[in-house]
């Protein structure tokens, strides 16, 4: 996509830095470079924003060739199922969930086809998303109260919510710390940020290095680990911050396309879940 727009050099998006590191993993034209001040790792140079965002309005970037999903929707049993046991810690945290049955209202951001929305039926009243695909918004709509089609600038809805969540998000947002405040925005006092993102300072990163799955680029911008995924929450005033265990399982067949190699045929469907791939950090909007 390179030739689509024009790359640019930015400051650390994590605390401003402008001066980064030698680059530690090349994608020509692309890198990762770690700030010098904060250690956090991003993309420099990256392609402007609002090439990306034409990208990922493509009906084509769910299920496509290339940039995106080579199919998402072949994903859903696999991601439902990382989603309830996501769901579960939530709710053993208080973050989702009301004693007795679904309660309070919740905002996802990048929402896909809904899939995490439906899985939420059980823990929260009133269910609200975003997307950019027109033809995922169309889908996620049959799963949710409502569905936006944009980001958090679509929502028409002037009720705060008690939960924003943004599984697979944070790393493909170019100002991470305004987005977090926008975020706050939308929340009731006392209501809760929860992020999921790949985790770059996971064992997985070290042993395969450029051949990482979750480099993704030029889509992922950020690269978050658990001290970074706090510290951006705490630098926009979020309180009670803590990690939650977020586990991730996959098909054979998916792992295989990922590591370069073909599973056999009766094995494709079998499902192993894979621990420190992602992690997952939720904050609390202050009472006051």
């Amino acid at each position: 996509m390179a030739g689509e727009g024009v790359l640019e050099q930015p400051a650390c998006p994590l605390c401003g830095e402008s001066s980064a590191g030698e680059p530690a993993y090349r994608f020509p034209p692309y890198a990762v470079v770690r700030c010098r001040n904060c250690s956090f790792w991003y993309l420099r140079p990256r392609l402007g924003e609002g090439s990306m965002r034409e990208a990922y309005a493509r009906d084509s970037y769910f299920e496509g060739a290339g940039l995106g999903y080579r199919s998402y929707l072949a994903q859903e049993a696999t991601l439902r199922l990382s989603f309830r046991r996501f769901l579960g810690e939530l709710a053993a945290r208080g973050i989702a969930g009301a004693p007795g049955g679904p309660g309070g209202r919740l905002l996802e951001i990048g929402c896909a086809y809904g899939f995490f929305l439906e899985e939420s039926r059980h823990a929260f009243a009133w269910r609200v998303g975003t997307d950019y695909a027109p033809a995922a918004v169309e889908i996620a709509r049959t799963r949710a109260d409502r569905v936006y089609l944009g980001g958090i600038e679509a929502l028409a809805e002037s009720q705060p919510f008690d939960c924003a969540a943004c599984i697979h998000v944070i790393e493909h947002i170019y100002e991470p710390r305004q987005f977090i405040a926008d975020l706050l925005g939308r929340l009731r006092p006392g209501g809760w940020v929860v992020l999921a993102t790949p985790n770059m300072g996971s064992l997985w990163r070290r042993l395969m290095g450029p051949r990482w799955p979750f480099f993704k680029v030029p889509e992922h911008v950020t690269y978050f680990d658990r001290r970074t995924l706090r510290r951006l929450l705490r630098d926009c005033g979020c309180e009670e911050v803590q990690m939650v265990p977020y586990a991730s399982v996959f098909s054979l067949e998916m792992i295989g396309e990922k590591l370069g190699w073909q599973a056999p045929a009766f094995a494709r469907r079998l499902r192993l879940w894979l621990p420190g791939t992602t992690i997952a950090a939720a904050g609390r909007k202050p009472a006051g």
